[in-house]
């Protein structure tokens, strides 16, 4: 990736310093292109989502909805106990990216091309929000060290349980996206 968007380039994003304090680090899974060019289309809004997570009163919010800027930017705060993986759905969305980061709990998270996914149910513009059924899925580790980006091609099946069904408390921040689709 060149230098020429803003000075936002590999080495930026390997220096950290757009977490704006959070301690815990992006997946491995992240992809750090897409990131730095949905980042450059308007780091004003992404500023604004880490230095939320960052703060110390983010892991006490309750659960539900939390305004950060408008339909812009919000943060959905869930509680819920992990599921097995055929009882969760695998989807993506168009309108956001989000930064989905555990404040309790561990689950898998599967991640795979929007582009290797079939038979998707027809999207919902309410609710951003749309289901296929993937090709392969391949798993991560969520905790509370590593959050995780996904964007428009990204699909992705959250809620997985690792080995039991467990309680967890996560954060799926909303970061409109810079460009319309």
């Amino acid at each position: 990736m060149s230098n020429t968007a803003n000075n936002y380039d590999l080495a930026w994003y390997a220096k950290g310093d757009w977490k704006e304090g959070l301690q815990a680090q992006p997946d491995e899974s992240v992809n750090k292109e897409e990131f730095i060019r949905q980042y450059a289309k308007n780091p004003e809004l992404w500023q604004k989502a880490f230095r939320f997570l960052a703060s110390p009163e983010f892991p006490h919010l309750a659960e539900g909805k939390h305004v950060i800027d408008g339909e812009n930017l919000f943060v959905n705060i869930s509680e819920y106990t992990t599921k097995n993986e055929e009882d969760v759905p695998c989807e993506a969305h168009i309108k956001y990216a989000d930064i989905q980061l555990m404040i309790f709990g561990e689950e898998l998270m599967g991640l795979t091309p929007l582009s290797d996914t079939q038979n998707s149910t027809p999207y919902s513009e309410e609710k951003d929000i749309y289901f296929m059924e993937p090709n392969n899925m391949r798993y991560y580790l969520a905790d509370t060290s590593r959050f995780f980006i996904f964007f428009p091609n990204d699909a992705h099946r959250p809620a997985v349980k690792v080995t039991d069904n467990v309680p967890v408390k996560k954060a799926i921040v909303k970061v409109r996206n810079g460009s319309k689709r």
